[in-house]
């Protein structure tokens, strides 16, 4: 696993555990508005950690985490992740995984091996709007087989970045429609001091009040609907 960076500790990305965050390097997505771009160019990063000093790092944490929280980048691109998984499980961690939804034969496998305790996956914009975040030709089917996958899920959410200059009102009423029913779904407050592309630091993000009142609009569409500033 080439892992890009490690949080270690959150009280945020695992919800209601105590957590520490793996980031691993490369993804399939190019988003003008990512807040980690060190992690897309993984050609331009050298801040990579072993896998022997991350599992060094984290025997010395049995008892003290109850959560490992994996994001990216993108996940499921590395084809040894359920080995990497499994070795965290061994120590007794729950894993939480965050996804784009490209990969869902490794969700459909995570899921059916119990290598996943908790499922969180991001919602770009509606459906139709996706290819504009491709950094290679993805097939939108296997999107919507990931939102299948992770909607059946128990422990799920699925999340959007809110950018004025991509989501209007109505985009996030066809999102609210498209993945309606599932148990959380959140909007997260745009940051624009690092992004991807340079030129998305101008987008001025929504005003709070204005995310909150798309909240509220939302919240019949699922079993709780979330702002994270």
């Amino acid at each position: 696993m080439i892992i890009g960076g490690l949080q270690k500790t959150t009280l945020i990305d695992y919800p209601g555990k105590v957590a520490a965050t793996v980031f691993t390097a490369g993804c399939n997505f190019f988003c003008g508005f990512c807040h980690n771009p060190e992690l897309v160019l993984v050609q331009k990063s050298k801040n990579f950690m072993s896998e022997e000093q991350f599992f060094w790092w984290l025997e010395k944490k049995i008892g003290l985490l109850e959560g490992i929280c994996i994001t990216g980048g993108e996940p499921t691109i590395h084809s040894d992740l359920p080995d990497f998984i499994k070795k965290i499980k061994e120590l007794n961690f729950l894993i939480k995984l965050d996804t784009n939804g490209t990969n869902p034969q490794m969700l459909e496998n995570l899921i059916a091996d119990n290598l996943v305790d908790y499922l969180a996956m991001d919602i770009k914009a509606p459906l139709q709007k996706y290819p504009q975040f491709y950094k290679q030709i993805i097939d939108t089917e296997n999107i919507e087989q990931s939102v299948s996958l992770v909607k059946k899920f128990p422990r799920h959410e699925f999340r959007t970045t809110v950018i004025p200059t991509i989501h209007a009102k109505s985009d996030l009423l066809d999102i609210a429609k498209w993945l309606g029913g599932a148990n959380k779904y959140v909007l997260q407050q745009f940051r624009s001091d690092k992004t991807l592309d340079p030129s998305c630091k101008s987008i001025e993000p929504y005003p709070e009040k204005e995310l909150r009142n798309f909240c509220e609009m939302l919240k019949g569409y699922f079993g709780r609907c979330e702002l994270r500033i």
